[in-house]
């Protein structure tokens, strides 16, 4: 490595005038190299390019420092390790994302592990086909395969949101992205024997249902009320991003290979995940020297409280304010429209439009693909008002109306026999579900309102209340359908009371003024 040097050459030079040290100058931000073995006509100078902040730091520091003596030490001396570290702009700026700020590092990574969410949730949708085709099940059996995933969500809702708040979401949402993909990996092993198969499907639940809560800590504590909706947008915008993968990539697997590929090879994406945020974390640790003490406060904090936290949420107080059981239903009647339709679709496309695997599986992939356009807009949309300052309780009301009165409008339209043809339906039927993404600017923000101390612990309560509908409202649908083979009764008359029925709770009820939720003694 070279450092720079100057020799007494000429009279400009005399012996006793000591060396030139970085210290007895101003810094110098690039030197000209000559190098000696072409040029022994000139004062020997070696030099390297030096342009880092804490380089001009340890220049400044060393102008505080008395002259050396220069026998002994006759050049400047700088540690190896921070030479390296700060040889060119080119290492300082390398990776690219090394100088972005820590809550946009996590609300991405959140994201990404969003998008391989969706991506396992639907991958079950698309190959329940050939399996059921394989295996010989009938509506009702393929109803029950594909609810046994929100047994697990709902069960690990309430657990998520708990331990969330106590260990942050982080720590949860790297545990559960690794249960999950684990568990999809095993679905081929499993799936001939049905209390295995069904098994596999909780457990992926489980993985699943603890990442909202985990993302909505990691939004409460990270992001300003200004940047909310847009957190929030950006990151359950994952899903539909997910669901779009999924449903994009299952069906070329499947007919390449086999359905049992899609599970193996989404699994892995999963594990991948969880391995890269493993290496960003330590990434983090060695370049944020600050953060380092801080997470290790706020993890120690948090284990000495472990012991008496359950006792200490003030569950009688969240269930005494009028506006969490608007949020509770409101997001009860969201997801009884999204996940029916998320589970059926391909099937209802496949039987009602007469396509085979891969045009199924295309058809469905419009609703979420115009769900990422319309959460970007949304979010923007209702972060704009805010800052422009409409109350945030009317930004959120108007826009979980969008979200409901759209897609109960569209539902209407294709359920009622209007002699529409085929691929107008699934114009109509993408434009309200890419609507119904209004409600990340809604419903799922106000958690965060309300009380962004306990907003884990209240998406844990309305995410359990919500996951009902995929138990129930999944499995009941493959069972009206055998009962009256018709569409517009068992998918979408359901739908359509409770978006309806959710629009006027939330409109009557719904609040996003902070509340403080204490724990009442006994």
């Amino acid at each position: 490595m070279a450092r720079l040097t100057l020799r007494p050459h000429n009279h400009f030079f005399s012996s006793s005038s000591p060396p030139i040290h970085a210290h007895k100058q101003p810094f110098l931000s690039v030197y000209t190299i000559f190098p000696h073995h072409h040029h022994h006509h000139n004062p020997l100078i070696k030099s390297r390019v030096k342009c880092s902040a804490s380089g001009t730091e340890r220049v400044r520091e060393s102008k505080k420092l008395p002259p050396k003596d220069p026998i002994e030490d006759p050049k400047p001396q700088l540690p190896i390790p921070e030479v390296l570290s700060t040889e060119t702009g080119f290492e300082q700026n390398w990776p690219p994302w090394k100088n972005i700020p820590q809550r946009y590092k996590l609300i991405g990574a959140t994201s990404l592990a969003f998008v391989i969410c969706n991506m396992d949730k639907v991958n079950l949708s698309i190959a329940i086909i050939p399996m059921s085709h394989q295996f010989g099940w009938s509506s009702s059996v393929v109803g029950l395969v594909q609810s046994s995933f929100f047994w697990g969500y709902a069960l690990s809702q309430l657990p998520g949101g708990w331990l969330s708040k106590i260990f942050g979401g982080r720590k949860v949402l790297e545990i559960g992205v690794f249960t999950w993909s684990f568990a999809t990996a095993l679905v081929p092993l499993l799936a001939g024997f049905m209390p295995g198969l069904i098994f596999s499907r909780i457990l992926v639940g489980i993985g699943e249902g603890v990442s909202p809560s985990a993302a909505t800590d990691l939004i409460a504590r990270k992001i300003p009320v200004k940047e909310r909706s847009r957190a929030v947008g950006f990151v359950f915008g994952g899903l539909s991003l997910g669901s779009v993968m999924g449903l994009l990539l299952a069906p070329p697997i499947i007919e390449t290979f086999n359905w049992e590929s899609v599970f193996y090879l989404f699994g892995l994406l999963g594990v991948g995940w969880f391995v890269g945020f493993q290496f960003l974390n330590e990434e983090e640790v060695s370049y944020k020297g600050n953060e380092i003490s801080t997470s290790h406060k706020s993890e120690n904090a948090t284990k000495e409280e472990l012991g008496s936290s359950l006792k200490e949420i003030p569950w009688k107080s969240f269930f005494q304010s009028s506006a969490v059981w608007a949020m509770i239903y409101t997001h009860f009647c969201g997801s009884w429209g999204h996940y029916t339709c998320l589970s059926w679709l391909p099937t209802y496309f496949s039987e009602a439009l007469n396509l085979n695997l891969t045009e199924a599986a295309w058809v469905s992939i419009l609703p979420p693909l115009a769900s990422i356009v319309v959460t970007s807009l949304a979010s923007q949309f209702a972060d704009y008002l805010i800052t422009n300052g409409v109350e945030t309780t009317t930004v959120r009301k108007i826009c979980q109306t969008i979200a409901f009165v759209s897609p109960a409008i569209c539902m209407t339209l294709s359920s009622v026999d209007i002699g529409l043809p085929p691929w107008e339906i699934v114009g109509i039927l993408t434009a309200g579900l890419a609507l119904s993404s209004f409600a990340l600017s809604g419903l799922y923000c106000t958690h965060q309102d309300i009380s962004p101390e306990y907003a884990s612990i209240l998406l844990g309560i309305t995410n359990t209340v919500g996951a009902v509908p995929g138990i129930v409202g999944v499995a009941l649908t493959g069972f009206l359908l055998d009962s009256t083979h018709s569409w517009t009764m068992s998918l979408f008359v359901p739908s359509i009371f409770f978006y309806l029925t959710g629009t006027v709770v939330w409109l009557a009820f719904a609040s996003s003024e902070p509340q403080t939720f204490t724990k009442e003694d006994s």
